[in-house]
């Protein structure tokens, strides 16, 4: 049986504008939809574990429906309660809450270098490829370094007004990590696959990343 972890925020508070965040709901149910429906076992981690914030929310779509349903995000585990040796894949979604506390968290970039060191894919959406920019594999390099990538863009960040907002332009970051960032047009499907590597720009990116996901572990 395959096996996907989806990586949720647990960051609730976009800056301080006062306005709240957390995880963008379409960038978790889409993949869900996908993994699930691809036969794979998929399950759920965030970063504080418990209940994750979510921002987004569309109560009249049917994705949506169905992962908030199945997925136990009452319950989820944090990185540190989870072996990258059980997993074939690790989907970071995307929300501005990422930008936060993605980078910092030792344990998921641990448990997902362990995942692609293993031979399985490492993806992300949106701002899931905030997780990315600090995520070094055991020889120490970024696991960016040199590698094709597409990611929530400078142009989007600063057309929803947040560029002074954000604590760092995700495009911006994992190139001075040595990305090779392709932006597409604001608000477009855009995917970007890199062997195991699998990024995405926007929501509209979400189903899109996660199919070319399931491409990568069927042919493996």
């Amino acid at each position: 049986m395959t096996r996907v972890l989806i990586a949720l925020t647990s960051h609730s508070e976009l800056g301080d504008t006062g306005r709240s965040t957390g995880f963008y709901a379409s960038e978790a149910a889409e993949p869900w939809s996908v993994f699930t429906q691809a036969g794979f076992e998929v399950e759920v981690v965030s970063v504080a574990g418990g209940k994750p914030p979510v921002d987004g929310v569309d109560e009249a779509d049917p994705a949506q429906q169905q992962f908030f349903a199945e997925a136990d995000l009452e319950h989820t585990r944090t990185a540190a309660d989870l072996n990258a040796t059980d997993y074939d894949a690790i989907f970071y979604a995307g929300g501005h809450g990422a930008m936060w506390d993605f980078p910092g968290d030792k344990a998921l970039a641990s448990l997902a270098a362990g995942i692609y060191e293993n031979g399985g894919v490492v993806a992300a959406v949106c701002h899931g490829p905030a997780a990315l920019v600090e995520l070094r594999l055991t020889d120490g390099s970024y696991l960016v370094d040199g590698k094709n990538v597409a990611a929530f863009t400078n142009a989007e960040e600063n057309a929803v007004g947040l560029t002074e907002v954000v604590p760092f332009l995700l495009a911006d970051a994992l190139t001075a990590h040595g990305a090779i960032h392709h932006p597409a047009a604001d608000f477009t499907d855009q995917v970007v696959t890199d062997g195991r590597l699998v990024t995405g720009q926007n929501p509209a990116s979400a189903r899109s990343t996660a199919d070319a996901v399931t491409a990568v572990l069927t042919k493996a």
